[in-house]
Order: structure tokens, then C-alpha cells, then sequence
């Protein structure tokens, strides 16, 4: 008897998720903190190349003009209102504000350089961006998103300081606002040995 055939649907969540995911991929990469402003809201992968030692595995898949393993995925979208029939996204620059607001995060701390991040970015229409963040978070599993978590975080603001200091914070100190932040009880070292091992344990799986 055989297999039954699986029948293949293009409008599937998953299908129409890697169409944004594979497009972004195949976008050009640019160094994060020289970007030229462009409008529109989407999804973005950052990249990291440079010499701190916890990261050496990744940054060993991006030299050489590879940029194979990100080391953060995200997505930016605007509010979504419509004005005049058009999604506010198709003017606005939430897209390049974010990526912006990522290489000032990197400006500010003492351990990492923002030379050594690029990015690619992929302008989408709004209702398709989480999709293909979804499925590109899955496929890489980029530390920032899955083990090292407030990389993407904002200034709480308006005094709204009692919450943990972001992990990442803790390794990569800087963001004056995250100093305000109550202490982690963790140390840089056991963060450290923690991505060794979920770097190691993600090696075993390609």
C-alpha cells in the first residue's frame, strides 16, 4: 500500500511564515549602527561578529561575510491604524527606529562594539510580521530570544524601576536605566557557563 501524499497548501501559516522568513534571509546585510532610514514596519535578524568569548561560536558562523546564525530576531510594528484607506506602517519608520534603538542599547555597554553587529531587515505587510518572527525565532533559536532575555527591552520610565534587572543587562552592563533595575541574584559567571552549555547543546542538534 502506499504513503498517502501530503497535499501541499501555500496559505498555510507555516508556508506563508517561512515565504517571509526565507525573503528575509536573502536580503542584504548592513552594518547595524550605519543604517540609512527607510519607511515601512517588518522583521529583522542581528548578527554578531565579534571577540567576547561567550558568543565565540556564533560570532565563528558570521565571519567571512557568512552571517549564517543570528544572535537576535525581532519584529517591529506600528499601531496599526488606518488612515486615508493605508496602514500607518507604509509611511511610517518603526522598522529602522527599532534597529536604531538596538545599536544605541549596544553603544552603551562596556563589553561589546557595535562594529561587529549587521542586521537584515525585510519591510512586510503588518498582518504577516509575527508569522515570520515566529518561524525564524524556531529555526535559529538566537540566544538573545531564547536564553539571555531583555535585550529588546525599553526604559520602564516614570519610576517604574522594581522589576529584575534583564539578564542581559547583567552580562552586558551599560543601559543606565537597567542600573536602577533591583539586582539579579545571578552572577555574570553563571550566565556565562549557562550559554556555553545552551550553545553546546544547540551544536549537538544541527
Amino acid at each position: 500500500m502506499s504513503d498517502k501524499p501530503i497535499i501541499f497548501n501555500p496559505l498555510d501559516k507555516k508556508n506563508l511564515g517561512a515565504s517571509v522568513a526565507n525573503s528575509l534571509l536573502s536580503q542584504s546585510v548592513h552594518p547595524l549602527g550605519r543604517l540609512k532610514d527607510f519607511t515601512g514596519a517588518g522583521v529583522y535578524a542581528i548578527y554578531y561578529t565579534g571577540k567576547f568569548p561567550a558568543y565565540a561560536a556564533i560570532a565563528s558562523l558570521n565571519l567571512r561575510d557568512k552571517f549564517d546564525t543570528p544572535i537576535y530576531v525581532g519584529k517591529a510594528v506600528s499601531a496599526g491604524s488606518r488612515k486615508g484607506g493605508h496602514l500607518e506602517s507604509e509611511s511610517s519608520k518603526v522598522l529602522y527606529r527599532r534597529l536604531c534603538e538596538h545599536a544605541e542599547s549596544l553603544r552603551s555597554v562596556e563589553n561589546l562594539d557595535i562594529d561587529d553587529f549587521y542586521c537584515r531587515y525585510l519591510v512586510v505587510e503588518e498582518i504577516w510580521i509575527p508569522l515570520g518572527e515566529s518561524l525564524l525565532i524556531s529555526r535559529f533559536t538566537p540566544i538573545w530570544n531564547n536564553l539571555i532575555d531583555g535585550f529588546g527591552n525599553h526604559d520602564p520610565g516614570g519610576g517604574r524601576y522594581q522589576g529584575m534587572r534583564p539578564r542581559w543587562d547583567v552580562i552586558h552592563p551599560g543601559r543606565k536605566w537597567a542600573l536602577k533595575c533591583k539586582e539579579r541574584l545571578e552572577t555574570v559567571e553563571s550566565i556565562t557557563n549557562e550559554i556555553k552549555a545552551f550553545l553546546r547543546d544547540i551544536k549537538k542538534k544541527e
